[in-house]
């Protein structure tokens, strides 16, 4: 495996099939509860890295300016793609419907979000394809509705973008704004079973080194060794993810309750973690957006919220919470630029319906890395 020294460190510049389970692990943490399945999103990235070999990552820095950065991912509810999985050769199609359609060839491709199956998927592309993929992403996290990525604030249309199911359907979609292109993009996605793959925010190097999270996928490895590494000197995962986010331990304690939906297109739903220091209650639309102990709200949406399995130190998905399962919750620092006015106007509390402000992980004097990092 080629790598470089950064830092005083070596960090591989690509990515092979070994590296997927620390990757897809520490993308779940990232994922926030949603962003898919980890697992699955593995078991497609290792087939494509063993047949295709290793895939190469870049750095946002060494993007030429007139790259053509063409990201990829899963559309829909977390909880049909455990039993809806899509074809290895689906997930390249969809990029080169794309790139066809306008008449372009790409040179990078790149993830729109942090999430366990969204991390993965990108990687299946590029091994199909040859091509490197950017090493960040459009969030350092995972949220549920397409225009809520970085790019939007920097004014990159969503749009064209390509979808297309397990069936053999393929659209190519144009919008008015980036809200648009998530009304009618979630309604095929609904039609096509509640999950679909796309392709879209197709960019410039430059316009990637501006608005894309640096250092995403890294991170994500990184993660999920260290709590591999923790776990088997037997130390505590928990803490070492926290740690490693920048972020603190909000709550410790088993599931007692769990409601959960799938409704026009996503997972929705409230878990109840009850605990010595009371009942914690968790707001989800794919992703967790409030994390509020007996009543009083401790961290929100655009922040992370991260559950991890309080022995194992292993993330939990929204699909897989169940009750009797002891959790730890965790709450990390978002990206810096998720807490400017626009972006709280994008994905901040009141957009979900929620009648508070935004309440952050260490409050409104302190800024972390995040996935940022």
């Amino acid at each position: 495996m080629s790598a470089t020294v950064a830092a005083g460190r070596t960090v591989s510049t690509e990515v092979a099939a070994e590296d997927l389970v620390a990757l897809a692990r520490g993308a779940a943490v990232l994922g926030t509860g949603g962003g898919g399945d980890p697992y699955v999103g593995r078991l497609l990235a290792e087939q494509a890295l063993r047949e295709h070999g290793p895939v190469r990552l870049v750095a946002l820095a060494e993007l030429p300016d007139d790259a053509c950065v063409v990201p990829v991912a899963m559309m829909g509810a977390p909880t049909v793609m455990v039993e809806k999985t899509p074809s290895v050769e689906l997930i390249g199609r969809t990029v080169t419907a794309l790139t066809e359609h306008l008449g372009v060839t790409p040179t990078h491709l790149a993830c729109i979000e942090a999430g366990g199956i969204n991390s993965t998927i990108p990687l299946v592309a590029a091994a199909q394809l040859g091509l490197p993929l950017v090493d960040g992403d459009g969030m350092g996290r995972a949220f549920p509705e397409l225009q809520m990525v970085l790019p939007t604030l920097s004014r990159i249309a969503a749009t064209p973008m390509s979808i297309a199911d397990e069936k053999g359907n393929v659209g190519v979609l144009t919008t008015i704004d980036n809200h648009w292109a998530e009304s009618l993009a979630r309604s095929l996605t609904i039609a096509m079973g509640c999950s679909a793959i796309i392709s879209n925010y197709l960019m410039t190097g430059a316009q990637a080194r501006e608005s894309l999270v640096g250092g995403t996928l890294s991170l994500c490895r990184a993660l999920g060794r260290r709590i591999e590494a923790v776990r088997a000197s037997h130390g505590d995962p928990v803490a070492a993810v926290a740690d490693e986010l920048g972020g603190r331990v909000l709550h410790t304690g088993k599931v007692t309750d769990v409601a959960r939906r799938t409704t026009t297109g996503f997972a929705r739903g409230d878990a109840v973690v009850s605990g010595p220091a009371g009942e914690l209650t968790l707001r989800f639309q794919n992703e967790h957006l409030v994390a509020a102990l007996d009543g009083e709200i401790l961290v929100s949406t655009p922040d992370l919220i991260i559950l991890l399995d309080s022995e194992t130190g292993e993330p939990v998905t929204t699909e897989a919470l169940r009750f009797g399962h002891r959790v730890s919750v965790l709450g990390a620092p978002a990206d810096p630029r998720w807490h400017s006015p626009a972006a709280i106007e994008l994905v901040g509390p009141r957009y979900f319906g929620y009648d508070h402000d935004p309440v952050r992980v260490w409050g409104p004097a302190r800024t972390g890395a995040g996935g940022g990092r």
